[in-house]
């Protein structure tokens, strides 16, 4: 795996869930011979809690060392495309910024999120992918503007603990938010439970489909209280539309999640949540929420793709 952008990248999902898994168990007793005194450099477009906290944790697990930047805050705006004329506010091309960067670092990670208008450039994962193509290092998607694959793999590392079935019933649900959000959480995770032995239902308004293309042939329903009918996990999750791209079409149906509606599905959700905008206080702190533990394995999905990455750049 040269960079880890997309559940794509993963030559074995399943795989990949066991073994992040075992290497949780580990803990800090891990080998460090391959990744000791390496850099990760991590750059934030965007603002971050659990995934910048997660990921500094892994690289500490690993024996690395840790660049930060928040770049849309600190660092030279970046042009990504080529042939332009750069005499306007852009002051340096990725084309340099990330060769500059592979030098400093053994890892570059890169957060940067979807412009929810230029549906183009959102579906290129433009600064992911530009960052990828002239870098020397591997590159990890801190949440790009599609995908949070690092994201994903917790879920599914959480759903395989905390699984009483061998081919339990996961749904993906839309809820209401007070912003217009991106679309890369649920990708993600309806790209992984794809490739995990789940029966995965899909349910939102017909006005927030998602891309046709991530979900495929993935049972789909405008009925949430179907929907949960029989489900062991439930995740939540808000998106803006896809079509028209990046509004947020009102609605009518209630999607707020209730305890009564779940019944006895764990709930999932990758946080920052609004309480009783997304789901009801009750769903939150109540026994059957995973979203801490979610939130834990963050860390440890991270450490997999580190080392992962480092291991094929050898």
């Amino acid at each position: 795996m040269k960079h880890f952008i997309s559940i794509k990248d993963l030559a074995d999902p399943k795989k990949a869930v066991q073994t992040a898994l075992a290497l949780k168990k580990q803990g800090s007793n891990l080998d460090h011979s391959m990744t000791a005194d390496k850099v990760l450099c991590l750059l934030f477009f965007n603002n971050s809690l659990r995934t910048r906290l997660s990921t500094e944790r892994a690289a500490m697990y690993l024996g690395m060392k840790v660049m930060v930047m928040q770049i849309s805050d600190t660092g030279w705006a970046l042009e990504f495309e080529d042939g332009v004329i750069m005499n306007a506010d852009k002051a340096e091309h990725v084309k340099e910024a990330a060769a500059v960067v592979s030098q400093y670092a053994d890892v570059i990670g890169i957060r940067a999120f979807p412009t929810l208008t230029d549906k183009e450039a959102d579906l290129e994962e433009r600064v992911l992918r530009a960052f990828a193509r002239y870098a020397t290092v591997p590159v990890l998607s801190l949440e790009g503007a599609t995908e949070h694959p690092l994201q994903a793999l917790a879920d599914a590392m959480t759903i395989e603990e905390h699984r009483t079935v061998s081919r339990p019933k996961v749904v993906l649900s839309w809820a209401p938010h007070v912003r217009t959000l991106p679309h890369a959480v649920a990708n993600s995770f309806v790209l992984m439970m794809q490739r995990q032995e789940v029966d995965l239902v899909l349910t939102y308004p017909k006005e927030y489909a998602l891309d046709p293309e991530v979900v495929g042939n993935s049972k789909v329903t405008h009925q949430q209280e179907e929907a949960f009918e029989g489900a062991d996990f439930v995740y939540v999750k808000n998106w803006s539309s896809f079509e028209p791209y990046g509004q947020t079409p009102k609605v009518i149906d209630d999607f707020t999640i209730t305890a009564a509606k779940l019944q006895a599905a764990k709930f999932m959700h990758c946080l920052p949540i609004r309480r009783n905008v997304v789901a009801e206080d009750a769903v939150l702190d109540g026994s059957n929420s995973l979203v801490i533990q979610q939130a834990n394995n963050r860390t440890y999905s991270a450490l997999w793709a580190i080392r992962e990455l480092l291991t094929a750049a050898k």
